[in-house]
């Protein structure tokens, strides 16, 4: 699904050339559930951007679902990211003048899909995300989990092979941060490859393959086999 060879990525600020990710090897397939952590700076952001086709690698290459697609166009990676990869911020990112429904709805407009299917599919994730009473609701009248629920649903309404969470419950209390973080789970078993970024440890140990990384390295991964026994993998 995902696989990254030897990628790097540097940035020029001002006179100096910044290495934010040095020699990545990353294999995640479908239905893997991943989480990547490390300090400030340790390049989780930009890897999690790389993979989303948000920005591109400096070196190496990318192939996602089959395709080589370090070098394509902006608008061949515009389409490619609408067609498969789903997002969800910590700060929800929700237009604020839309509804619930309405920004749902925003990427199957912008998908060209008909407004037909469209109707039936936003009422569908609605319903599956318990938000059909807060249909007509924009993000100031919603709690934060709720807000969070909606940028689920938008970030799935068009059946993503790889959905990649920000920090998905920095902006939510505990409780609220387990809810969403079950239903980001639930889409695992749907074959999703669900991609994690977080600073929360308990959070980072629900996922299946924990990758820690430091100064722009991946350092360690940590696999937890199937009966939930500790098992660690040092890729170092």
């Amino acid at each position: 699904m995902i696989l990254l060879d030897k990628v790097s990525r540097s940035f020029t600020v001002g006179d100096q050339q910044v290495t934010a990710l040095r020699d990545i090897d990353l294999n995640i397939a479908a239905g893997d559930y991943v989480s990547i952590m490390g300090p400030s700076g340790s390049g989780k952001s930009t890897l999690l951007n790389l993979i989303g086709l948000l920005d591109r690698p400096s070196s190496g290459t990318y192939k996602l679902d089959g395709g080589n697609v370090t070098d394509l166009s902006d608008e061949q990676q515009a389409k490619v990211r609408s067609e498969k990869v789903g997002f969800v911020f910590q700060s929800f990112h929700l237009v604020p003048r839309l509804t619930a429904a309405m920004n749902i709805e925003l990427p199957l407009i912008l998908a060209g899909i008909t407004p037909d299917r469209r109707k039936a599919r936003v009422q569908q994730l609605l319903e599956d995300y318990g938000l059909t009473d807060r249909a007509g609701h924009k993000p100031d009248q919603l709690s934060g989990g709720q807000r969070q629920r909606v940028a689920i649903a938008r970030a799935t309404g068009m059946h993503p092979a790889v959905l990649l969470a920000d920090e998905p419950t920095g902006n939510l209390d505990q409780a609220t941060g387990r809810e969403v973080m079950n239903l980001l789970e639930q889409l695992v078993a749907q074959h999703v490859a669900l991609i994690v970024v977080t600073h929360d440890p308990v959070i980072g140990s629900r996922a299946s393959r924990q990758i820690h990384m430091v100064d722009g390295r991946i350092i360690s991964e940590n696999k937890a086999p199937a009966d939930a026994s500790d098992s660690t993998t040092d890729t170092r």
